[in-house]
């Protein structure tokens, strides 16, 4: 009797340890037994496997245990032992193979007195999956063989099919691994058809990543996403999404990428967070604590009835070792608190890596589609250059009055395309941190006039007129960038102007305030033009977003002008606000803080008059490698009774210059060779005078302040309207206007 009260004063302290040491606040379990015992073993394993699939891997914990006592309370040994199979697997998809290895353990040990062949077969099942996650994947092949023999039920072959499919892709067997996958693709399995397919579609997805086959891993990848997104399989959703970031980068599919990397994001926050990874850890440890429990609760049983005095030494051992328990209980419990604070913080750090390597990718998609970008619209500007140069040519030699129609139309469709392109670059630049405002001395009320001018023909064409409202208070020199601040004006006058027939468009600068050198101005432009619907007025700054379809059909343009007036302005500071009524205008306002220069003197008229030039008689280089754009050129100069030469590349151009006397070099800057920009550089070394001017299709990556530092005089962007083009060559020749080039 006094081995039983020795047992009894044990209990009680193992009962206090275990209370006081159990850091998840294990509470003890509540469910109904009256409610277990209308619901079959069966019924739960369904609901534990629907539950594993979507990762719900908690509630599942809780299903099974369910399982587990219903199949105790019944004396129902198979569905016991089915139960702590199940068990097991959902432990090692927890990543706590310790614990599976205590419910796998438990099973052999009720397997030994009772013949189940299906129970024998899950065993080794089991056998092969924690062989495999210590990668001894032959002795895991070894056991999947054998448990093939043992059972044939259609949905543990499958799973066997997929174990062995994933450990064949270790072992880099690939053909086999691929059949395999390909048979559970177009599986007719009764329980878990689509998650068996969306596992496999997942291993392809990676087995054909590992061979470079890409376009076929994307779309086994995207099949994936689609079957586990429609049955909410959260891990596979996590997966597909990995799987395809890294796809579709190694694709060059950088906005595919991104994309995906932003779904994984946004799966992880959800459901694959600290919290879950908290509470599955809470209920795995209460369930495991309930088991080592009640196989305690059993052992005291056994002492209860071994009262002969024989069964002493019994008694001794069962104490032991109900003893041991409680210690290890206890160890495991300060083990998994530490364990539980370890992977909170390999999460934690987990996750700023994730969020460094997804903003990472970002960037490097930014920068493909910067570049790509650019690319295309520089690339575009040659044979555009062609298009408008030959029609301005054929314009001029007398066509007939059909071919003048298709002619002009012709024309606008250069022009359409020219500003389209031109948007694009601007967007690109400010978008990559290519555009910084300057500082600079100018005068506000001239660059406001010079937009107007320059757009007087648009509101002509509209019936329409452009009204300057100008408060003459704003001092005539202030710093800022003029020639950002004139594109701000020519997109909101442009824009307004379009949407404006037979009325106003008004222009309004006005002084705010002036403290010291400080001003703040006041800029609106107003127009009683069509006006924006009130659903439309937030997105209207957005890229390529208009008021309407009809309207983009009616007015044309490309949704962009209105996007480059926001970039720009944040550029200096400033954010563009819009007041509109539909039939009644639209008024664009915004504020911009500036430093003026009251000391300064103007020493530059206000009116700055086109000039006519003689161009007879002059003779010029022009250095271009395309031979259709050199065929083009030397035409339009030749109109003007203007002789040339050409340079196919830099150094032959250098070697012209050197041994003839020319009055302009036209320069291309992106040539195979030299650069233009390190031909003008060379050039300059021995002729400083002769004007050169940039003739080139300007990208991302080029600054006209490079051109200038180089040597040139000045720059004229391709494809061009002529009427610049000979504006150019005149100042440039006749009016001096030659910049310091460094002597």
């Amino acid at each position: 009797m006094r081995f039983l009260k020795l047992h009894i004063e044990l209990k009680k302290l193992a009962t206090l340890v275990l209370l006081g040491t159990l850091v998840y606040g294990v509470n003890a379990q509540t469910d109904s037994t009256a409610n277990a015992t209308n619901v079959n073993v069966t019924t739960h394993f369904d609901k534990a496997r629907v539950l594993q699939n979507q990762n719900k891997l908690d509630f599942a914990l809780v299903s099974l245990n369910k399982a587990s006592e219903l199949a105790e309370q019944n004396n129902d040994i198979k569905s016991l032992i089915d139960s702590y199979h199940k068990l097991a697997l959902l432990y090692l998809q927890l990543n706590k193979e310790e614990s599976a290895e205590v419910f796998w353990g438990r099973s052999n040990t009720l397997l030994k007195d009772i013949e189940y062949p299906y129970g024998d077969a899950i065993f080794k099942y089991v056998e092969a999956k924690m062989l495999h996650r210590k990668e001894n994947n032959f002795q895991a092949i070894f056991m999947l063989e054998e448990a093939k023999q043992l059972n044939n039920d259609r949905n543990f072959f499958n799973h066997i099919l997929l174990l062995e499919a994933d450990i064949y892709v270790d072992l880099e067997k690939y053909e086999v691994a691929s059949k395999n996958y390909n048979s559970l693709i177009a599986n007719t399995d009764i329980y878990e058809k689509e998650y068996l397919a969306a596992r496999a579609h997942i291993g392809m997805a990676q087995l054909r990543l590992k061979t470079e086959k890409l376009g076929e891993a994307a779309l086994d990848g995207e099949n994936a996403l689609k079957l586990a997104k429609a049955n909410n399989f959260f891990r596979e959703i996590k997966e597909a999404n990995e799987l395809l970031a890294e796809i579709y980068k190694k694709m060059g599919r950088f906005d595919l990428a991104l994309e995906n990397n932003e779904n994984l994001g946004g799966i992880k926050d959800s459901l694959f967070n600290i919290e879950k990874i908290k509470t599955e850890a809470k209920t795995a440890d209460k369930i495991q604590f309930e088991f080592m429990t009640n196989q305690i609760n059993k052992q005291d049983k056994q002492i209860e009835d071994l009262t002969d005095e024989t069964n002493r030494s019994e008694i001794i051992v069962i104490l032991v070792s109900a003893f041991l328990i409680i210690i290890s209980l206890l160890a495991v419990s300060l083990y998994r608190n530490n364990q539980i604070k370890l992977k909170t913080n390999d999460l934690l750090q987990t996750k700023n890596s994730e969020l460094q390597s997804a903003r990472d990718e970002a960037v490097n998609a930014m920068e493909a589609k910067t570049n790509f970008l650019s690319t295309v619209s520089h690339e575009l500007r040659t044979p555009l250059y062609a298009v408008t140069g030959l029609t301005h040519l054929l314009l001029e030699e007398n066509p007939s009055k059909s071919q003048q129609e298709h002619l002009k139309a012709l024309k606008f469709s250069g022009d359409y395309l020219l500003n389209f392109i031109n948007d694009i670059l601007q967007i690109n630049k400010i978008d990559a941190d290519k555009l910084e405002p300057l500082n600079v001395d100018f005068n506000l009320k001239r660059t406001l006039q010079e937009v107007i001018d320059s757009l007087k023909q648009s509101a002509k064409a509209n019936d329409s007129k452009i009204i300057l409202n100008y408060d003459e208070s704003i001092p005539n020199h202030l710093m800022s960038d003029p020639i950002k601040l004139s594109q701000i004006f020519m997109n909101l006058v442009g824009n307004a102007l379009k949407f404006t027939k037979n009325g106003e468009v008004t222009v309004i600068a006005k002084m705010l305030k002036k403290e010291d050198e400080d001003v703040t101005l006041y800029f609106e432009v107003a127009d009683t033009g069509i006006g924006i619907s009130k659903e439309k007025q937030e997105s209207i700054f957005e890229g390529f977003e208009q008021g309407s379809i009809q309207i983009n059909r009616e007015y044309g343009g490309t949704g962009l002008g209105l996007t480059i007036v926001k970039s720009l302005l944040g550029l200096f500071g400033s954010k563009i606000q819009l007041e509109s009524e539909e039939g009644k205008g639209s008024s664009f306002f915004f504020e911009l803080e500036l430093k003026s220069k009251d000391s300064l003197v103007d020493d530059i008229p206000f009116e700055i008059t086109q000039q006519d030039f003689e161009f007879k008689g002059l003779h010029i280089l022009i250095v271009e490698d395309n031979k259709i754009n050199q065929v083009i050129t030397k035409k339009m100069l030749t109109k003007k009774e203007i002789t040339s030469d050409i340079a196919s590349n830099g150094m032959e151009a250098v070697e012209l210059v050197k041994n003839n006397t020319y009055d302009a070099v036209l320069m291309d800057i992106h040539m195979p060779g030299i650069s233009g920009e390190e031909a003008t550089i060379r050039i300059r070394k021995f002729d400083k005078m002769t004007p050169i001017i940039a003739l080139t299709a300007i990208s991302l990556d080029d600054s006209l302040e490079s051109f200038y530092a180089a040597g040139c005089n000045d720059v004229v962007t391709k494809p061009f309207k002529p009427e610049v083009f000979y504006q150019k060559i005149g100042e440039n020749i006749f009016s001096k206007k030659v910049r310091n080039t460094g002597s």
